[in-house]
């Protein structure tokens, strides 16, 4: 077994002891989303060893039964969640590469960072956590069964392919929260949608110029967690920088690029057009003027947003003049943003709406938008909304659910459960609310013949994602309190 390390580590110090070597034999195990062998492996040995039940899905997930303690072999079975994969980020200069299980281990005051690649804190702190827990004999719980699934970095793949009937527990705590203090009750489902707009192109006359208009400087951020911020788009300002410049210098649109992920709010964008010879000049300062409002709408959120016109070049045919005009149209009115607020928790938004990708492709522009909402009965109108566009624009729409979302429950067991040990653990309240992004729990609830009531809690953790991701030390240890007191208590009140 690698769960014990052999040199001199930066943890040797720190507390619950189990956990840490656990997460340190984890930074040497390569793990990669869709490439998880070799720390299925690793748990598989682990389980073994120890004597613990493991059945595999055709997924590829695994599910470890740990026997109930002496006296609470009554208890039902509570169902504890982490995902396997880690995001392998680095440093191009950095000699370390975790998607070859090369981490090195930082402490930097009270933070655990890696040097030059992310750390794993997500999701290393649920497998960590699950294996310590499952084989510390001082501990009290009823059955457990440990559910680790594969590649949910990439569409949460793992989760969706899950074997439901491997579980037989109706509780479930997902180990993949991200915020200390805080009980998650509920996250957001998510759609994408593909608006797809075939237009002709013609021959242009001689002389005509090409001018390419370029927005950046904005700050982006993630597209559920950042949407209510109210950052620019840079689409959605590339679009009406155009269409507002088009009322009073005519152009035909060559190409027109935007976004480089669907789930992030883009930052970047350009269009290259083509303008009538000797009115360049106007053309420029058409667009001067819309980016002069555009900015000024954004001063607060993205003071840094740059919209500028640069020499461009024409090596295909532009659109039409009515093509241009209805795919610039289409741009103007595909909603990005919020568009309502959680009824449970202030501030929380319930359903929003992104505008994440534009991509010429030949003839045809496509937009690509991700749409969330913790509501799914708010989705439909979201996606009929999104097809009038498409209609209105001669184009079609594809569309692809991804997953049910994770509705708030506020009347939940496990919650009033959770609350209570919290107080007891902690003597204050904890935050409850729900994210606007994706977790696993809505795709896993919907894999059983039966309702499930799930939490979700974690250390702090920042950054992540990216090799300045980092967990806090201190949190780490009332993560474990919070979980080992909230496995007590539900075997206990069985």
């Amino acid at each position: 077994m690698s769960d014990v390390a052999t040199e001199a580590s930066v943890l040797s110090d720190l507390e619950p002891g189990r956990f840490w070597r656990h997460f340190e034999a984890l930074t040497k195990i390569a793990r990669p989303s869709r490439h998880e062998e070799p720390v299925i492996e690793h748990v598989r040995a682990w389980a073994n060893e120890k004597g613990f039940e493991l059945e595999q899905d055709a997924g590829r997930n695994l599910v470890v039964r740990v026997p109930a303690t002496q006296g609470r072999a009554s208890a039902p079975a509570l169902i504890l969640q982490g995902h396997l994969d880690m995001v392998c980020e680095r440093d191009p200069s950095s000699p370390n590469d975790p998607a070859e299980g090369r981490i090195a281990l930082v402490r930097d005051g009270e933070w655990l960072t890696a040097e030059g690649t992310t750390l794993g804190a997500d999701d290393g702190v649920a497998i960590a956590a699950m294996m310590a827990l499952a084989e510390d004999e001082s501990l009290s719980h009823g059955p457990l069964e440990l559910l680790m699934t594969v590649a949910e970095e990439v569409g949460l793949e793992g989760a969706n392919a899950l074997d439901g009937s491997l579980l037989s527990g109706s509780t479930l705590i997902n180990l993949d929260s991200e915020e200390d203090g805080v009980l998650t009750v509920g996250c957001a489902g998510s759609t994408d949608t593909w608006i797809r707009i075939d237009a002709p192109r013609e021959a242009t006359a001689p002389g005509v110029e090409a001018l390419r208009v370029v927005v950046g400087g904005g700050q982006g951020g993630h597209s559920g967690m950042e949407i209510d911020l109210g950052r620019s788009n840079a689409v959605k300002a590339l679009g009406r920088a155009l269409r507002e410049a088009h009322g009073s210098v005519p152009f035909r649109l060559v190409s027109f690029e935007g976004g480089k992920s669907r789930n992030a709010i883009p930052r970047d964008a350009s269009a290259t057009v083509s303008v009538e010879s000797g009115r360049g000049a106007d053309f420029r300062a058409a667009v001067e003027t819309a980016a002069a409002t555009i900015r000024d709408a954004f001063a607060k959120t993205d003071p840094s947003l740059s919209i500028i016109v640069e020499a461009g070049d024409v090596s295909t045919e532009p659109w039409t003049e009515d093509a241009t005009q209805r795919l610039l149209d289409a741009v103007a009115l595909v909603p990005t943003g919020p568009l309502a607020m959680s009824p449970d928790f202030d501030g929380l938004v319930e359903t929003s709406t992104s505008l994440g990708e534009a991509q010429t492709e030949g003839d045809r522009l496509v937009l690509h938008s991700l749409s969330r909402s913790s509501n799914d009965s708010a989705m439909p109108e979201v996606t009929a909304t999104l097809d009038a566009v498409a209609r209105l624009g001669s184009g079609t729409l594809e569309t692809k659910h991804n997953y049910n979302g994770w509705r708030p429950d506020l009347d939940s067991a496990v919650l009033a459960v959770a609350r209570r040990v919290y107080e007891q653990r902690f003597g204050e309240p904890p935050v409850v609310t729900a994210v606007h992004a994706g977790l696993e729990t809505s795709v896993i609830g919907s894999k059983v013949d039966r309702p499930l009531d799930m939490l979700a809690i974690g250390p702090q953790i920042e950054f992540p994602h990216s090799p300045d991701e980092r967990v806090s030390i201190p949190t780490v240890e009332r993560f474990w309190k919070l979980l080992t007191g909230l496995v007590d208590e539900l075997s206990r009140a069985a």
